[in-house]
């Protein structure tokens, strides 16, 4: 069965610089960036799922939380089609060293998968942000 996807998604910002995970979709040969975050669990608001996924991803609290917008995202990655509502949240990092460095670590719970600064400037169609038209959402 095919579903919906919820997910809340942070945005913290160093200046122009968006904290972001690199992959790579092996169907196609191509790396991406997003911002982290992830599905919002029955029972939970999406800015709870916000602060739970970030503990999850980065062992980091988060301060200064607003909804910037919700996304529909129709996409086609990793060889299956997907469909996910987005929110989308302007953050502020609670551990201020990690506005220091560029690489800010690896996913914890997805070993390998590194965080990063990376300027909103720098995206493009062959070096895509996730979901579709978060850029624009930034942009405003």
């Amino acid at each position: 069965m095919t579903v919906i996807r919820n997910l809340a998604l942070a945005v913290p910002r160093r200046g122009d610089d968006l904290l972001v995970f690199r992959g790579h979709d092996h169907t196609d040969g191509r790396t991406f960036y997003r911002p982290l975050g992830g599905g919002i669990e029955f029972g939970e608001t999406a800015e709870q799922a916000l602060h739970r996924e970030m503990r999850e991803e980065l062992a980091v609290e988060l301060t200064g939380v607003r909804l910037l917008g919700v996304l529909e995202n129709l996409f086609h990655a990793f060889d299956r089609y997907g469909h996910e509502i987005v929110f989308v949240f302007a953050c502020d990092l609670a551990d201020r060293t990690l506005y220091e460095r560029d690489h800010v670590g690896q996913i914890l719970d997805d070993p390998g998968t590194p965080v990063m600064w990376q300027a909103l400037s720098s995206f493009d169609d062959t070096t895509p942000l996730y979901p579709a038209g978060l850029s624009d959402l930034l942009a405003k």
